[in-house]
């Protein structure tokens, strides 16, 4: 398997300060890397700064501290249109709901159309329609989806629309925040058995964000846990998985449903407890992190 790190954030720090006396720390030097070709998920409840995260390593978001490098290169916030059209070659995100690169009022077909207007502008209009059909077959769809708004498609269509979008940049990286995570259980591992086909497909490499430990192992080669703006826990999905040692980590994959699976009470409580970093990442009186 490829060691060669594609992304490498290095101690990443980023504050947001709500009022004069009130801050909330999303990440409290973060330092993880995705090795080109692989699957790096990023674990942890809601608060944890697992989004903060990806929004600063794609440059939606700046770092207080710490840098990032794709590809080599140092990552920086920018509004440059040269730069952020480069950028895009090399990362695209996925969003959790793809409502928002979707216009309700114009089949679906045309954000990928933009899409390719950006970033293939040796493709006429004719070229790019044909492109356009080549990423829906790609993704499972067909002629009759592309023409449709978004009101007609499910849940799962919409998302599969959102990474033929992603696809259409050719990028080598796709950020995956919470991609899943509003799907029903069957949708669910249809698209995680699609992002699989189309990593080994066009060698792309995921950074997969989600609090949900029952996807990880059908989508990561590698996990990191993350609580309070800190990582707490890597390794393998194996490793991290099988043989977990932070108690945090213990209480989360305790608390994947399963089959059989029935709540254990004061196991939260219990393993919480045990595993409260002394300070807190936020300081006292703070919010979760967003």
């Amino acid at each position: 398997m490829n060691s060669t790190p594609i992304i490498e954030a290095t101690g990443l720090r980023r504050t947001f300060h709500l009022s004069r006396k009130a801050s909330v720390t999303a990440l409290d030097d973060v330092t993880c890397e995705l090795r080109a070709g692989t699957c790096l998920a990023v674990v942890g409840e809601s608060g944890s700064g697992k989004s903060t995260l990806a929004r600063v390593i794609v440059g939606l978001e700046s770092a207080d501290a710490g840098t990032v490098r794709i590809g080599g290169t140092e990552v920086q916030p920018t509004t440059a249109r040269r730069e952020l059209r480069k950028r895009a070659k090399l990362v695209q995100m996925v969003f959790q709901d793809p409502q928002g690169s979707l216009n309700r009022s114009l089949p679906v077909s045309a954000t990928i159309d933009e899409m390719l207007r950006a970033h293939r502008p040796d493709l006429d209009r004719a070229g790019r329609r044909a492109r356009v059909l080549e990423l829906f077959a790609e993704v499972g769809l067909t002629e009759r989806h592309a023409d449709a708004k978004p009101a007609a498609l499910s849940g799962g269509q919409k998302q599969r629309v959102a990474i033929a979008r992603a696809l259409a940049a050719e990028p080598e990286i796709i950020v995956l925040d919470e991609a899943v995570s509003a799907l029903d259980v069957s949708v669910q591992a249809q698209v995680l058995a699609l992002l699989k086909r189309l990593r080994e497909e066009h060698g792309l490499s995921y950074l997969f964000i989600t609090h949900d430990l029952s996807v990880v192992r059908d989508i990561a080669d590698d996990v990191v846990v993350m609580r309070q703006g800190r990582i707490i826990e890597r390794g393998t999905v194996d490793e991290v998985l099988d043989s977990p040692r932070d108690p945090y980590t213990q209480l989360l994959i305790a608390s994947a449903p399963r089959p059989g699976w029935k709540p254990q009470r004061g196991l939260r409580d219990a393993l919480l407890g045990a595993s409260e970093p002394s300070g807190g990442a936020a300081g006292a009186g703070a919010a979760p992190a967003p």
